[in-house]
């Protein structure tokens, strides 16, 4: 891998890392009501899970894909209607009335499981290992070798969003507040599959 494609990799994983979509929406949903230290686990569960997600798509996905069309549009189907899911347990986490935050954040197992249904971590995953993984290594080496550089990458972009929830926080000092915040977050991770859909 020569400087100049390492250096257009990490780029690309900051760009993409950094950028709104599932995994950043709902880390600054979990950074407004559970707070930074508890939202830790998730973070790290996007970030490892997501480096594991790209080296299984260097090494078998991609082929199986090309194989089986119609796995691609099953896991997309699947992938909406989890988010979906999760959009409507996002928009319930704080019912108007009540003073604390109901709910618990993700752990680490659930945030590394949905990078597997979150279409934004699919594009990232395909187009780093299609564009960015080098030829000489082989398959298993180049997909490390990008798996990590995102691994590195990602965990400082999400640690952003999640202290941005905090900040949040502060201006949702009533659970009204924090009910039109978390709807408005909700809203915002169903409109997140369109590219996928469209």
């Amino acid at each position: 891998m020569t400087y100049e494609i390492l250096l257009a990799l990490v780029g690309f994983a900051f760009a993409s890392s950094v950028t709104p979509g599932p995994n950043n929406l709902m880390l600054l949903a979990s950074g407004a009501n559970y707070g930074l230290r508890r939202t830790v686990p998730h973070m790290l569960g996007i970030s490892l899970g997501h480096a594991f997600m790209v080296v299984m798509v260097g090494i078998v996905l991609l082929q199986i894909f090309v194989t089986y069309p119609v796995l691609n549009i099953a896991l997309k189907v699947v992938s909406a209607a989890y988010m979906l899911w999760l959009a409507w347990k996002i928009a319930n986490a704080v019912p108007p009335e009540a003073k604390t935050v109901t709910g618990k954040p993700f752990t680490f197992l659930q945030a590394a499981a949905f990078q597997w249904v979150n279409p934004k971590a699919w594009f990232m995953a395909i187009t780093a290992i299609s564009a960015y993984a080098p030829q000489d290594r082989g398959i298993l080496v180049g997909s490390l070798i990008v798996a990590g550089v995102f691994a590195a990458t990602n965990l400082p972009s999400v640690t952003v969003w999640a202290w941005m929830g905090v900040q949040v926080r502060r201006w949702l000092g009533t659970a009204g507040r924090l009910r039109v915040f978390n709807v408005t977050m909700a809203v915002l991770l169903v409109a997140s599959l369109w590219p996928m859909l469209a």
